[in-house]
């Protein structure tokens, strides 16, 4: 695929602080890759560097194979001819439909692309009317209009669906990816939302401080993590602390081994609350040890709650006193007290050595 955008080692200081740092990403045409991360990890930053807003300190940005800004070239905004979309709309409320999403086209082919794209975002016969009249969704679907119509080839967003609310917000992002993969788009995405990233990209890249920790597809990203806080970013994790000797964790839930990690590194076991099983004791005996799910443990009920798609249900592990976190896809709530018997997938656990920014082993039961 053709490579429409390109950062190479970006880097921004504000307040004497790397608001970016060493950021390098691609991005294809028809692919969208979301950067995802929490608030002031530097992703608009990235985006408004990209769109020639502002200038990086270091790196390089490339449009469509050419360098758009290094440290002795800056293309202005107007010259990139890049779309953009954000959390404000920005339509001009003293125009109609229409007139926004004409406004920078030249006249002669301006009135057969608003018939286009009105089509295309299911607002036909919406020419007339102005922004006020509109609602939520059908002001981004205008957005989104205007900001095609100059068939840019690249497009950045920054949280464009955030101000809808949560019944609109699902249909729309997928009308607005519709259109994007038929247009060719490259698109970059800016969410500190995960299941807005997961349901949109095609690749993700996780930002903290300035940096890109993990970049991969969707499903790479949520079962292989690169560390302890790129799992929780995604998910609820339970956590079992423990140390290394001779390759080997112990746990509530039997031995484990950490390859790789020398003894005496203390180690947090990673896994999510979907991956366990629950079991009813059976006079103070549990199910019998499997390869997929190892041994099992004892816990008792502390919490249930009913979550409406699942039922959360919270345990005190008998062994070592640990909190560990169920949920099953079901009305379950046992009472508070009840003695029952934990599995974990075996296959969905990571180990950790404790500290920012460790990378994550896979754990495996000893067999």
């Amino acid at each position: 695929m053709t490579t429409r955008l390109a950062t190479e080692g970006l880097v921004r200081v504000l307040d004497g602080r790397r608001v970016v740092d060493d950021l390098s990403l691609s991005v294809a045409a028809g692919q969208v890759t979301c950067l995802l991360g929490p608030s002031g990890c530097g992703k608009s930053t990235t985006l408004r560097i990209i769109a020639g807003v502002d200038r990086q300190d270091a790196g390089t940005v490339s449009l469509n194979g050419e360098v758009a800004s290094d440290d002795t070239r800056h293309l202005p905004p107007e010259a990139r001819g890049i779309g953009l979309m954000f959390q404000d709309f920005a339509l001009f409320p003293h125009l109609n439909v229409a007139q926004n999403i004409a406004f920078g086209l030249a006249r002669d082919r301006a009135d057969a692309r608003v018939r286009e794209l009105l089509a295309r975002v299911d607002l036909a016969g919406y020419e007339a009317k102005h922004p006020h009249e509109l609602s939520g969704g059908e002001q981004q679907r205008v957005a989104l209009a205007r900001a095609l119509a100059p068939r840019p080839k690249i497009m950045l967003m920054d949280e464009p669906f955030s101000g809808l609310d949560n019944r609109l917000r699902d249909g729309i992002r997928d009308d607005t990816l519709s259109v994007l993969k038929e247009e060719g788009t490259a698109v970059l995405l800016v969410t500190h939302e995960p299941d807005e990233a997961m349901r949109m990209a095609d690749q993700i890249a996780l930002m903290r401080d300035g940096r890109i920790v993990q970049r991969a597809a969707p499903y790479n990203i949520y079962n292989a993590p690169a560390d302890l806080s790129a799992a929780a970013f995604f998910s609820d994790i339970n956590q079992l602390h423990g140390l290394v000797e001779g390759a080997l964790t112990q746990t509530p839930f039997g031995q484990f081994l950490a390859p790789g990690l020398p003894d005496g590194t203390e180690v947090d076991i990673v896994f999510r609350p979907q991956h366990v099983r629950l079991d009813f004791d059976r006079g103070g005996r549990g199910p019998a040890p499997t390869a997929s799910e190892g041994a099992p443990a004892c816990g008792r009920v502390e919490r249930a709650r009913f979550m409406g798609k699942e039922s959360l249900v919270e345990f005190a592990m008998e062994t070592g006193g640990a909190k560990v976190t169920a949920t099953v896809p079901a009305v379950f709530l046992p009472k508070p007290g009840t003695v029952m018997w934990l599995s974990i997938r075996r296959d969905r656990c990571f180990v950790f050595p404790r500290g920012a920014g460790a990378q994550a082993n896979k754990i495996r039961p000893v067999a």
